[in-house]
């Protein structure tokens, strides 16, 4: 039975996705499901590489139009070498962000314009989008905190960026909900992590359950 499906994590820093798609993973893999986790930018030698300029602390100086196309080109490598062949094998795909993240931090909270960051990934993506995306919604305030709070996570660039960029980028999350209702499903991240981990679970399994 083919169940491959793309499912994407959005979110803003300190959202907790990581820690949910981890919990969602080992779920679905337990229940049989064949699953890929994957994270972007990276998942792969090329995209990591890129990630790794995109995220560095030194790069302060980066143009935000750099910016949103190196994010673009480490998403096309990472589509071709890992995802695209996973769902031809029936895999689930679980992917820590992906386009709606360009949108909502280089589109609206760079000013670039959503529909001219949106044309740059079109090229890239050539119409590969996810079935369900979800976006774990938490107030800056209460995400970036979380960050402090814990130990041994590694300062990325975007971390240092001011209160206000982030909740710009939270009002372009809420721009692209009005945009892809039919996509898009909110979880309140401010929750537990189990109520968190329940309400992704219960929409995936949804999505899942009305494909089979």
């Amino acid at each position: 039975m083919n169940t491959g499906m793309f499912i994407t994590v959005e979110g803003p820093e300190g959202a907790g996705k990581t820690t949910i798609i981890n919990m969602l993973a080992n779920r679905l893999a337990e229940e049989g499901h064949q699953v890929l986790q994957t994270r972007e930018p990276g998942g792969i030698g090329i995209a990591e590489q890129i990630r790794g300029v995109i995220l560095d602390t030194n790069n302060t100086k980066m143009d935000p139009r750099t910016e949103a196309l190196l994010y673009a080109a480490a998403r096309r490598q990472h589509l071709v070498e890992r995802v695209m062949p996973a769902l031809e094998k029936g895999y689930l795909i679980l992917c820590d962000r992906f386009i709606d993240s360009s949108l909502a931090y280089q589109g609206y909270a760079r000013g670039l314009g959503m529909e001219e960051v949106f044309s740059i990934n079109s090229f890239a993506i050539e119409g590969m989008m996810p079935e369900l995306t979800l976006y774990f919604d938490i107030q800056p305030e209460e995400g970036l905190e979380r960050i402090n709070q814990h130990k041994g996570r590694e300062v990325n660039r975007l971390d240092l960026e001011n209160l206000n960029f982030h909740h710009q980028v939270r009002k372009g999350y809420f721009k692209l909900m009005e945009l892809y209702p039919e996509r898009i499903f909110r979880i309140d991240a401010s929750k537990p992590i189990e109520e968190v981990y329940q309400q992704a679970e219960r929409k995936l399994k949804e999505i899942l359950n009305g494909k089979i």
